[in-house]
């Protein structure tokens, strides 16, 4: 949200405004004055978003402490919260990543503590966009609708460089259900994230920070983490082990530094002055999503927000030279004989007004309404030399990890990517399911190989919208098994011809499309992603799992991964055709297996670990008969049914390039990325698989 939200009323059955707000009173003595209710609402606050205004007023968003603040809420804590003294993992950092992981390992039934330095989530500002990848995370954990419903939706682009319209279409297209790009403000964000741990009795222990933490040999404990914590606002210490840490503690994160990991990359000399309000402007496309480019003063960046509201990106030339610079010795005669230097700490609202209008000339912008945030911000790009300690029990996440450019809205993106990699990892290996050695390493791999890949994509982008030569970032520390990286998309800056401009943008987009809506992650051969002999599945091991379309009963159709959900599931994916001619055979052995105590899904933890799903191509009538044979006791017993009816050309079989005579038996990880596929009749192929990385069941 940009501000407190007004007064409303639904008394004609839809939200109207209204003139006081119903929450206030909690209807008292409307029915009997001599009654007072059990449940009195508690006292708001209103906070101010901003620490910079303009000449139109101040703005505030409504909060209640006692819900979101935690520890450092000013009611207290809350009886039914005991911290433990040892936890399955400690997480530091309470931004997106952070309660993400957090939320997964609740999920999961793992143990831990999350803390932050600050007294209370985010007000206002950072992050404002999330992916359809991150969505679809989301929703395997229950979340989506509250998040994907909050703001609009992302599907026009407008480019103009020089007062001319360079580019207007349809954008953000996926095949996810999500579409395309949605805006939520990361403080809203993170509130139905504290919402959601609430329901399950964790707090965040605001105001704590870590004072220090040392590893002994994991051998020796089980909880081979000590980790000195302290309360920066009472000055009290405590004491926690751990199996693992996360440091999701920011681009200063005092855990990377603790670790002695490097932060590889550069500081560009690019600068945004970053707006939230309401403007007026007769720029055609002031509430679409896209870019405003001046070849003499550089870009702006528009992000259509709520009720109105618009983030404006612009950016600032803070030398002796440039605009500001001149527009303060015109006004102070004392300016230049001071050194003419314009420190960024002084940049007002108004003097980033003043740019961008530079940039949309010949269109204008002037302010609507008060700020709802504003800063100045300098661009770096860098990635952590390892995402893991040596020992891989301890693991860094976010923008601890890596930081860039805003093109593309990466920052809050690849955190929901970093924490889905990393929770369901970390938390099977807590709870001795997987192995520790096996596991653990691919989270770097993975990850890392992601970070350096935005860090290109984001960077080319970010050097067309500012028209800058700054050279990309470039990183030395790769891995043999990642992949190349795509070459990033030349652009000579200038003022340029709008065909070479929409040329550089045609080979941009057409290469990093599906990059840009996190659909296009693959990730690298490795123990849980292994390259097959024989490929089952047109898609390969390591790329997200395709969602197509599907049917779940006679009264109910949906998606097939509303069937893949869980923090930590283990999912089992059979297509098996129409259960008759040769794949009838190959069923048979698969069902047998998953009868047998010693096959890979017993042995592995059965239905407690393992979700086999059965997709068929015949109706729910039809495949009743076909599987009441004694031989099918493992499916039937076992499988969530589901029912490929949709046409040849668009139905599950199809999207992932099935042989009808073969079958396939797919494993897609927690975090819906594939990691192996082999024919049905592969029993044994998969008991391999599995006994590279996880633990037997007891």
């Amino acid at each position: 949200m940009a501000k407190s939200v007004p007064a409303f009323t639904w008394k004609n059955g839809f939200r109207e405004l209204g003139d006081e707000f119903p929450w206030k009173n909690n209807r008292v003595g409307i029915l009997d004055e001599t009654k007072e209710p059990h449940y009195i609402t508690p006292p708001a606050s209103e906070i101010l978003t901003s620490n910079v205004h303009n000449a139109l007023g101040l703005n505030t968003l409504r909060t209640w402490p006692t819900i979101y603040d935690g520890t450092s809420s000013p009611h207290g804590v809350p009886d039914w919260w005991k911290p433990r003294s040892e936890v399955d993992v400690l997480i530091c950092g309470a931004g997106p990543a952070g309660l993400q992981i957090a939320i997964s390992l609740a999920r999961q039934g793992v143990s831990f503590r999350i803390i932050d330095k600050a007294p209370a989530p985010l007000i206002a500002g950072r992050a404002d966009g999330v992916q359809p990848r991150f969505l679809e995370t989301l929703h395997s954990w229950g979340l989506a609708t509250e998040v994907h419903e909050e703001g609009p939706l992302i599907e026009r682009t407008a480019i103009y460089k020089d007062g001319k319209k360079l580019l207007f279409q349809r954008s953000h297209q996926s095949d996810s259900r999500y579409r395309g790009l949605h805006i939520i403000t990361q403080g809203q964000l993170e509130r139905i994230y504290i919402r959601d741990l609430l329901r399950q009795r964790i707090l965040v222990e605001r105001e704590t920070v870590i004072a220090d933490f040392t590893t002994v040999v994991a051998s020796a404990t089980e909880y081979p983490i000590n980790i000195q914590l302290k309360n920066s606002r009472t000055g009290t210490e405590d004491t926690v082990r751990a199996k693992f840490l996360v440091g999701s503690d920011g681009g200063a994160s005092s855990i990377r530094k603790k670790l002695q990991i490097p932060f590889d990359g550069v500081s560009t000399d690019i600068y945004w002055g970053i707006l939230d309000c309401i403007f007026e402007s007769d720029y055609p496309h002031a509430w679409v999503f896209g870019s405003v480019i001046s070849s003499k003063h550089g870009g702006c960046v528009i992000i259509p927000r709520e009720d109105g509201y618009i983030r404006l990106y612009t950016q600032l030339d803070t030398s002796a030279t440039g605009p500001i610079a001149e527009s303060r010795q015109a006004k102070d005669s004392e300016f230049r004989e001071s050194g003419g230097h314009v420190e960024v700490s002084t940049v007002t609202a108004e003097e980033v007004l003043a740019q961008a209008n530079r940039i949309f000339a010949p269109y204008t912008l002037k302010f609507a309404s008060p700020l709802s945030w504003f800063t100045v911000w300098k661009i770096s790009e860098r990635v952590a030399r390892s995402f893991s300690s040596k020992d891989l029990r301890v693991h860094l996440a976010g923008d601890a990890a890596h930081i860039h450019s805003v093109m593309g809205a990466f920052g809050l993106n690849a955190s929901i990517m970093d924490s889905a990699n990393l929770a369901w990892k970390i938390g099977l290996i807590a709870q001795n399911k997987a192995k520790l050695e096996s596991l653990a390493p691919t989270y770097d791999s993975e990850r890392r190989y992601h970070a350096n890949r935005i860090i290109h994509v984001s960077g080319s982008y970010l050097r067309f919208v500012c028209n800058s030569t700054f050279p990309l970032a470039t990183f030395s520390h790769v891995l043999k098994e990642w992949p190349p990286l795509p070459e990033p998309q030349k652009y000579s800056p200038g003022e340029g011809k709008p065909e070479e401009d929409l040329e550089f943008l045609k080979s941009f987009f057409g290469v990093n499309g599906h990059f840009l809506l996190g659909l296009d992650a693959d990730y690298a051969s490795s123990i849980i992603n292994p390259i097959n002999e024989c490929i089952a599945i047109g898609p390969r091991n390591g790329v997200r799992a395709p969602n197509p379309r599907i049917c779940f009963s006679e009264t109910r159709t949906g998606y097939l991964y509303d069937a893949l959900t869980g923090a930590s599931t283990l999912h089992i994916v059979i297509f098996a055709s129409d259960i008759q001619g040769p794949i009838r055979k190959a069923l048979k052995k698969l069902s047998m297996a998953m009868t047998s105590p010693t096959g890979f899904y017993h042995k592995y933890g059965g239905k407690a670990r393992f979700n086999p799903v059965l997709i068929t191509k015949c109706l729910p009538w039809e495949t009743v008969p076909l599987l009441a044979q004694d031989e099918f006791t493992g499916l039937r017993d076992s499988c969530t049914l589901l029912y490929d009816d949709r046409a040849p050309d668009e139905d599950a079989h199809t999207c992932y390039e099935v042989d009808h005579a073969k079958g396939a038996l797919i494993f897609v990880r927690p975090d819906l990325w594939i990691g192996t596929s082999v024919f049905v009749d592969q029993v044994d192929e998969m008991e391999r698989y599995f006994a590279e990385w996880l633990v037997p069941s007891a």
